[in-house]
């Protein structure tokens, strides 16, 4: 019928330049105040509405919505799970320990402490995903430069890369890994074993490029010499618990259980611990839930499934390339590189599974490359980033432009085009 289009869910959607004007409106709206955050609101505060907005309008079905808010809730689930994990871990003292570490390591050694940094960051980042190292260690980071006197800039700047990059080795380390785990019907194990070597790749490629541009930073060494630092007992609870609810992952995966069940495990044995003794409240724990951002994944889903299916599903769908070669890889990571720094990576990647997960587990994971390591090239290319950003502001250090920009031109394209050419090895050998 003219003036409708077809859903790619298989049902029909009124496709009109009002409500394809209207979804675009709502779309960036909510993405400038994630962005932006005016008055320091909550994300959510535009999100939500926007998403009332689409289905009033008739962009969306309350159907539709209702079905992708079902969609999304395990992965929200998920991450509401480890938000309250990585906080329990920092309460634990698991990040204070990583810093007395990185600084008793560094201090017998000057000028390693960026490989520390990168060794830490890659860590807790793949494990504990990588609001953990942007919120939690870039602190740790910056105090760890200050007691030994080394230049902040390159270890800081490496949290941010690595929040972006190091999470690409299992499909709890980011959010949009969730999603495309989601959509390739791969095992735990599997996906693992697939991504693993272009984690390797993409982490070796920063290091090498991060060791050329701060050249001059690392090559002034520590202004100071500092005491070695005091030792920092290890908290063995918290990082039995992480071990566990690691390997918890894989044993839910096969069982066909959700990821989200072995997370909350996980969170609520160290909770149980803290109120125990009195260290946390039950009130914290719902601050370190982050419902508002929550919500705002939640709304976003709904925006951009909107936008999807009011013509930009059908606008892109011409430029996925088809098949599962090499050159066919590169064509879908570099296009969902290209699109997360046009409107940030979670929502390129709902754009882009729907039309890639017909293809196979590799263009799954080929888009999931774009949307993970193109995103150090601009501030909006994903949340992490944008939040990294205040806390460097936090802490009284400025990020310029021109520097972030120039760093993120010498390392996306390498490390992508390398970590591509990682991933079709991998398909190789492993398989699909």
């Amino acid at each position: 019928m003219p003036g409708r289009t077809e859903r790619l869910t298989g049902g029909p959607a009124l496709n009109t330049p009002y409500v394809e004007t209207l979804s675009v409106v709502l779309l960036f709206a909510t993405l400038a105040c994630a962005v932006v955050r005016p008055w320091g609101w909550p994300e959510a505060v535009v999100a939500v509405p926007a998403a009332v907005v689409a289905v009033a309008a008739g962009a969306i079905s309350p159907q539709d919505a209702a079905a992708e808010a079902e969609h999304l809730a395990p992965v929200v689930g998920f991450l509401a799970a480890i938000l309250v994990l990585a906080q329990l871990c920092d309460d634990e003292g698991l990040f204070r320990a990583c810093g007395a570490w990185m600084a008793r390591a560094a201090r017998r050694r000057p000028g390693s402490l960026l490989a520390y940094v990168f060794a830490a960051a890659s860590s807790i980042t793949a494990v504990l995903s990588l609001d953990a190292t942007v919120v939690l260690l870039t602190p740790v980071v910056f105090a760890t430069a200050a007691r030994l006197g080394a230049r902040p800039l390159p270890h800081v700047y490496a949290c941010t890369h690595l929040s972006n990059t190091a999470s690409l080795l299992l499909p709890v380390s980011n959010l949009t890994n969730l999603l495309a785990f989601a959509a390739s019907g791969l095992s735990f194990t599997r996906f693992a074993a697939l991504m693993a070597l272009p984690w390797l790749v993409a982490i070796a490629v920063e290091y090498l490029v991060f060791r050329r541009f701060f050249a001059v930073d690392l090559a002034a060494g520590f202004r100071a010499r500092a005491d070695d630092p005091e030792p920092v007992a290890v908290p063995v609870f918290a990082l039995v618990t992480v071990v566990c609810t690691l390997a918890g992952f894989i044993a839910a995966s096969a069982l066909g259980i959700e990821p989200v069940w072995a997370a909350a495990a996980g969170a609520a044995a160290l909770a149980i611990r803290a109120l125990a003794r009195r260290r946390t409240t039950p009130a914290a724990l719902v601050r370190s839930a982050a419902v508002p951002f929550l919500a705002f994944v939640l709304a976003l889903g709904i925006v951009v499934r909107a936008v999807v299916d009011n013509g930009l599903g059908d606008a892109l769908g011409p430029l996925v390339p088809e098949g599962t070669g090499l050159p066919a890889l590169l064509g879908l990571a570099f296009l969902a590189a290209v699109l997360a720094n046009l409107i940030n990576n979670l929502p390129a990647v709902l754009v882009l599974l729907p039309l890639t997960a017909p293809l196979g587990p590799g263009a799954v994971l080929a888009v999931l490359l774009g949307a993970n390591i193109g995103p150090n090239l601009t501030y909006a290319g994903s949340l992490a980033t944008l939040l990294w950003r205040r806390i460097v502001h936090a802490h009284d250090t400025e990020v310029d432009l021109g520097k972030f920009t120039r760093l993120g031109l010498l390392t996306v394209p390498a490390t992508l085009l390398l970590s591509v050419v990682a991933l079709w090895i991998s398909l190789s050998v492993v398989g699909g």
